[in-house]
């Protein structure tokens, strides 16, 4: 019992993306530079969502969810670095790193469900367009989001409550700017198979959405190969480019991270947590406007509204 009231008492240390002043500086600089535009750009795809009637549709809906989650993603460990950074602090406390940890796992499980459901919505678009409205109804888009928030919070818990009752008792530096599973369970004194484990078997959950993305565009894939003309096949594509560059972009850090033996990591490896963290994130709304024609046509209608206004 005074072991476990020690380990929740303790503070733990950030130790940056680098660990070196000069080079912690400039991350600060470009966090400070990145969160606002993620806000705003992710705010911005919301409001226009809501305000233009022609985008009240299933693939809009997922995408006005998934700027929704971005922003609550991106706010879980950068406005806590911004303030350390600013207050020359490296500490969290013990109930603040796990918060912290539950919420990455928790929207970042939401965030691969949400593409899993936009690659599911385009599959059915593409492939069986007399029954999109059937299939994709109001009642199912807001199951596929619901389910998505219950599946990702459900992966998210059993890991906490693990971490939670893991003991602390040397080197309380985390090799990251957040708390995340990784760095947490190699500063561990307790004996942590099962947590690995578990870890792994989270791996496996946050890896249904990708197959099922796969499965999605293999379908699209046939579907576009028997259109006769070439002006569908580059239309068919052009619905699912955004999609595709989002999701290699997430994807692609995150094995890069999470997809390996836990004894290979290290603190170099925070760099990529910024690209899937702030940067991906920011780069979505971006994304999505300026190879979408519905999306730009409805940013400009709206903001000559508000001129006119």
């Amino acid at each position: 019992m005074r072991e476990e009231n020690q380990t929740s008492t303790m503070d733990f240390i950030l130790l940056g993306v680098t660990g070196q002043k000069e080079q912690e500086d400039f991350i600060f600089t470009l966090f400070l530079f990145i969160y606002p535009i993620t806000l705003i750009g992710n705010m911005l795809i919301i409001l226009v969502i809501c305000y233009d009637t022609h985008l009240h549709n299933p693939m809009y809906f997922f995408l006005a969810n998934l700027s929704l989650v971005d922003i609550f993603f991106s706010s879980v460990a950068t406005p806590k670095t911004l303030v350390n950074h600013l207050l020359g602090s490296k500490t969290i406390s013990f109930g603040g790193c796990l918060t912290q940890m539950y919420f990455m796992i928790a929207l970042g499980n939401i965030d691969s469900y949400i593409l899993a459901a936009m690659a599911y919505d385009r599959a059915v678009a593409i492939s069986r367009p007399l029954h999109y409205t059937t299939i994709m109804s109001p009642r199912s888009c807001v199951l596929l989001v619901v389910g998505s928030w219950v599946v990702g919070n459900a992966n998210a818990l059993p890991h906490t409550l693990l971490t939670a009752s893991l003991s602390f008792c040397g080197n309380k530096e985390v090799a990251n700017f957040y708390c995340d599973i990784t760095p947490l369970l190699q500063l561990s004194c307790s004996d942590i198979h099962f947590n690995v484990k578990m870890m792994y078997l989270g791996v496996g959950v946050f890896s249904v959405p990708l197959l099922c993305i796969i499965i999605s565009y293999v379908c699209v894939f046939f579907t576009v190969l028997r259109v006769p003309s070439t002006q569908g096949i580059l239309k068919a594509f052009s619905t699912c480019g955004s999609h595709l560059t989002v999701v290699s972009l997430y994807y692609g850090t995150v094995m890069g991270m999470y997809f390996r033996p836990l004894t290979s990591y290290s603190l170099k490896d925070a760099v990529i947590t910024v690209m899937y963290m702030a940067v991906t994130p920011m780069l979505n709304p971006f994304i999505y406007s300026l190879r979408n024609r519905d999306m730009k046509s409805a940013l400009v209608k709206l903001f000559q509204n508000r001129t006119s206004s």
